[in-house]
């Protein structure tokens, strides 16, 4: 039986995490990542505008992650069952085979503060189609943004911990946990 062989997208972006982590992010260069992953920097281009990409890729299918599911809810959902059903749906996009991966990104991602920030972009856009896709629900403010701020602050700490070092859980598990108690906290201190 042939064993399964990753693409060439793939295999550049394994490449690259592994000199990003032996070298450094800025010490490596497109030319090594693609010498290493013994194709040519053109095909490289193919894949990826340039190294950051090679970290940041799949942008899109993020972002539907967390909308697909809310356009694909009852219309009397409420905000916070909207987001808790986007959380949900992480959970497929965190599979545990993702989880080594996912670590090293964040190492590399924590060692360069110009990726530090292109991390926090990509939440604050999330944030903001969250928001966007809320209010086209009907959802109105200031619950949109509250349930949107709420699911990425969410959906951060379920990541972080996901991905530390001695986590075994699964990533829907810990989301659940957080969920819950942001609702008892809610719960216990309500007026």
């Amino acid at each position: 039986m042939a064993r399964w062989q990753p693409g060439t997208r793939e295999r550049l972006q394994a490449t690259a995490l592994r000199l990003f982590q032996e070298q450094g992010y800025d010490r490596t260069t497109v030319a090594e990542i693609a010498a290493a992953a013994d194709v040519t920097e053109r095909t490289f281009f193919r894949h990826f505008a340039d190294k950051r990409e090679v970290i940041f890729a799949g942008q899109d299918d993020f972002l539907a992650m967390f909308i697909d599911p809310i356009a694909d809810a009852p219309a009397d959902a409420p905000p916070f069952a909207l987001i808790a059903r986007s959380l949900d749906s992480a959970g497929h996009f965190f599979p545990e085979e993702r989880r080594p991966f996912s670590r090293i990104r964040q190492t590399i991602i924590d060692s360069e503060p110009s990726l530090g920030e292109r991390e926090l972009a990509k939440l604050a856009t999330l944030k903001v189609r969250l928001g966007e896709v809320l209010r086209d629900r009907g959802i109105g403010e200031p619950a949109a943004t509250l349930a949107a701020e709420t699911g990425v602050t969410v959906f951060h700490l379920s990541f972080q911990q996901w991905i530390a070092e001695e986590e075994v859980r699964p990533f829907a598990d810990i989301a659940r946990e957080r969920l819950d108690a942001l609702t008892s906290m809610v719960t216990a201190t309500a007026l």
